[in-house]
Order: C-alpha cells, then sequence, then structure tokens
C-alpha cells in the first residue's frame, strides 16, 4: 500500500496570500498534486492544511480515497506538516510519496516512477532527480520514524542529506518542474 502527502499547510509568505487557493488553468494551485497523485493510483491521499484551512479544504475536489489532516502546528514549518501526514497515513502502508501544494508541475508519471523504482526494492528513500535538480520523494515505512523527529521549514530533503546510503534517484531526462513561490513565478506557468 503506498501513501501519497500532500503538504499544504504554509502560510505562503513569500506569495503574499494563500498561494495554495490560487488559480492556474481552472482549478487551485493544490488540485494539482492530489489530481497527480489520483491518476497515479496510490491507494490513498492525505492532504495536510494549516494556514486558512477551512477556505483550502472547502476549494478542493477530494477523490474517494483522499482526506484531509488539519496540521494545527502548521506555523512551526513543513517538517510538522510531514510528522502529521505521516502519522495519519493507514498503518498498512509501506511508503509515502510526498508532493508539495506549489509543484503543479508534478504529474502522475512522476509519481509513478517513484512507485516502480520503489517496489523494485521497498526500503529507504526513492528521489526523482530531473537534470537540473531533484523532485519529490518517496519515503519507505522504515524511515518514516527518522522523518518524524525532523523540525522546522525543512521537508524530506534533511532526511535524504542525513542518509545518502539510503536514497536510490530515478533519473528522468527532462527539466524540472517550476516551484511557485511568488505571484511572478505563477504568472510565468502561463
Amino acid at each position: 500500500m503506498i501513501t501519497g502527502v500532500v503538504l499544504a499547510a504554509g502560510s505562503s509568505s513569500r506569495f503574499g496570500r494563500t498561494k495554495q487557493l490560487e488559480p492556474y488553468q481552472g482549478a487551485p494551485l493544490a488540485q494539482y498534486p492530489i489530481d497527480a497523485l489520483e491518476e497515479a493510483g496510490v491507494d490513498e491521499i492525505v492532504v495536510v492544511v494549516g494556514h486558512h484551512a477551512g477556505a483550502v479544504r472547502d476549494a478542493l475536489r477530494l477523490p474517494p480515497n483522499a482526506r484531509i489532516v488539519e496540521n494545527v502546528a502548521h506555523a512551526q514549518g513543513q517538517a510538522s506538516s510531514l510528522v502529521a501526514a505521516l502519522r495519519s497515513a493507514d498503518e498498512r502502508s509501506e511508503g509515502a510519496v510526498v508532493l508539495l501544494a506549489d509543484q503543479p508541475g508534478i504529474a502522475a508519471q512522476h509519481v509513478r516512477a517513484l512507485i516502480a523504482a520503489f517496489e523494485d526494492r521497498p526500503s529507504g528513500i526513492v528521489r526523482l532527480r530531473f537534470r537540473d535538480g531533484p523532485g519529490p520523494a518517496l519515503l519507505g515505512r522504515d524511515v518514516w520514524q527518522a522523518a518524524m523527529q525532523l523540525e522546522g521549514d525543512v521537508g524530506a530533503r534533511e532526511l535524504i542529506e542525513a542518509n545518502p546510503g539510503a536514497v536510490r534517484e530515478v533519473l528522468l531526462d527532462e527539466v524540472q518542474p517550476p516551484d511557485v513561490d511568488t505571484p511572478e513565478d505563477l504568472r510565468g506557468l502561463e
């Protein structure tokens, strides 16, 4: 069983307003990772909300296998949202694909590539590597305890750096889809 995680709890301080709600090609920005996980066929989807939780929850269309988890400690940083997601995952889950709400270019084929690599050896960390940089990761259950020790505004990146021997990379011959950190970034996608 694979869990899909969408981290959508941040305050969007660099964006200046709740970017999870910003419209992009007819949907809120935070809808794209949910759709990618659904299309990839993950077994369950956990969407972590925090800042403006009610508005973000109301804006999203969730598939039947998805649920919202509210991270009341979201101001403590991204690590607190990752911890909330992993704690709420199904006890049968073997791994969690972690996506961010501000990367609408991460698609189902990227998620499938992570899952396929993980299924070959279901442990550790599998991370996408684009031509120009790293992408999302799948965290095997065996590293969840370490992930739950993370603090501050860090995600899986710090876990990956601390455990290089546990990381397997999936190399993709494509450019890394951009993050949306500012309104200019969002306009640049259109």
